[in-house]
């Protein structure tokens, strides 16, 4: 059975169903009606139309080479140069969840290079967050822009190698490798040598050391040496997210001060969200940075019951409080007020009449089966938090709210990476913004939402004879 995708017939309407091609499903999507983001006039979308997506939006159709190069023009190889210069005044930040300065990691992995006679280029199309979808919406709709970026910024560090890491089996792999392929035929690139693979399913497969690790022929886990000092074939290795790499392609061409028409100061530009739960209209949202929970979800239709609270970032992330909390900007600097950044671009609305402890239960249980097997903190730390948890929502044990707590002292910022953090970031939360829910599932043993099915998705575990390649 396919998804369906959806069709705009203009900047307000509501979308119109329509079946989805054979070649593979697309993704709701939606578009921003307005302008940079401003906390005083915070609907003033029309300034700043969508950037990645505009081409999507307008066609409805993935676009091709041909499409691509009328839409955005020659691939700037001149821009290679100062690119990174260029990307550094954008004041660009990655995607993919940290939001780490690109134009820094770009000259750390200049300099490496250059010292260690060359560098490798990985982009990180393999979203295995079960909550996002927009890594794939751009990979499927428009794979050029991402290519362009990969290949301007393989130029920038001194790379001839760039390898696509995808989603294992949502048919991105035979869509990449025609991408590749057209633009082999069309002579359109800069002599970069253009791959794509499948990355192992694992939830921690797609962090950078492992997504090194997996291209360089070694098991897709992560590792204790950053990917830009010893990466693919011994190089230091850039690992940047899908949705950077078409920023990148589009401030080569247009430059930084056309992009930071949108956003804010300290982060400019636009990025995407996913935007999912009790949503009318759930998908992904092309926005300003900036913008807050409030903003997305009027232009997603509105909610469609009320929120209890919101999951922001993706299952790594934290729960927060609907509310006033839904009024705040969105941005990296966010977490000096809402105690946690944007991550991966995930927001998810939890219905009024939803279990929150029952939901982190599952979707902590699903983290802690994804351990690579390689530290105590992940290892043993983390199923112990999901079964403390458990007891807490299930069976009226005071004791494990006390449990938890010190589990989470000990596990947190002691792992090999940074999943037992993520793990432990959603824990606390959930303990916070459902403490009214603990007390009643300790003093009663459960609430009406316990009853309900389950609302996050939760993908089955790779079995372990999969392996890790």
């Amino acid at each position: 059975m396919t998804e369906p995708r959806y069709r705009y017939r203009g900047l307000t309407q509501a979308p119109t169903a329509v079946d989805a091609p054979p070649t593979g499903a697309g993704y709701p999507v939606a578009q921003p009606t307005g302008a940079e983001h401003s906390v005083a006039a915070p609907s003033r979308y029309a300034e700043v139309p969508p950037r990645l997506l505009a081409g999507w939006l307008r066609t409805n159709a993935p676009a091709g080479l041909a499409e691509h190069a009328r839409d955005h023009g020659p691939l700037p190889i001149g821009a290679a140069p100062w690119l990174v210069e260029a990307i550094t005044q954008a004041g660009l930040r990655g995607r993919g969840g940290a939001w780490f300065p690109t134009g820094r990691k770009l000259a750390t992995v200049a300099a490496n290079g250059a010292k260690a006679g060359g560098a490798y280029v990985i982009v990180n199309g393999a979203e295995s967050e079960p909550a996002a979808a927009k890594d794939k919406l751009l990979l499927r709709v428009v794979p050029h822009l991402v290519l362009d970026g990969a290949e301007l910024a393989a130029l920038a560090v001194g790379a001839r190698e760039v390898t696509v890491c995808v989603h294992r089996g949502v048919g991105l792999l035979p869509v990449l490798r025609a991408a590749v392929a057209e633009r082999a035929a069309g002579g359109w690139g800069a002599g970069v040598k253009l791959s794509v693979v499948e990355s192992p399913n694992w939830y921690i497969s797609s962090e950078s050391t492992a997504l090194a690790n997996f291209v360089n022929g070694g098991p897709g886990k992560p590792r204790s040496v950053s990917a830009y000092r010893d990466g693919v074939k011994g190089k230091p290795t850039l690992v940047s997210n899908t949705e950077t790499y078409a920023h990148l392609a589009l401030i080569a061409r247009h430059g930084a001060d056309w992009f930071r028409q949108a956003g804010t100061a300290a982060s400019p530009g636009t990025w995407l969200v996913t935007l999912s739960g009790a949503v009318r209209r759930p998908g992904v949202y092309e926005v300003p940075v900036g913008v807050s929970a409030a903003d997305v979800l009027k232009l997603a239709g509105g909610a469609s019951e009320p929120w209890q609270a919101m999951l922001l970032g993706g299952y790594g992330g934290a729960w927060l409080p609907a509310g006033e909390t839904m009024a705040q900007p969105l941005t990296p600097e966010s977490r000096d007020v809402l105690g946690c950044v944007p991550g991966a671009g995930v927001l998810f609305g939890l219905a009024a009449g939803a279990c929150g402890l029952a939901e982190t239960v599952r979707v902590a249980g699903w983290l802690a089966a994804q351990n690579a097997r390689q530290c105590g903190p992940c290892f043993n730390g983390t199923p112990a938090i999901v079964d403390d948890l458990a007891r807490l929502t299930w069976g009226r044990d005071r004791q494990a709210w006390d449990r938890a707590r010190f589990r989470m002292a000990m596990v947190n910022r002691r792992g090999a990476c940074a999943h037992p953090d993520g793990v432990v970031q959603l824990v606390n939360t959930a303990l916070h913004v459902f403490a009214a829910d603990v007390a009643e599932h300790l003093a009663r043993g459960g609430c009406p939402g316990l009853s309900q099915r389950p609302l996050l998705p939760i993908p089955a575990v790779p079995s372990p004879d999969q392996g890790w390649r």
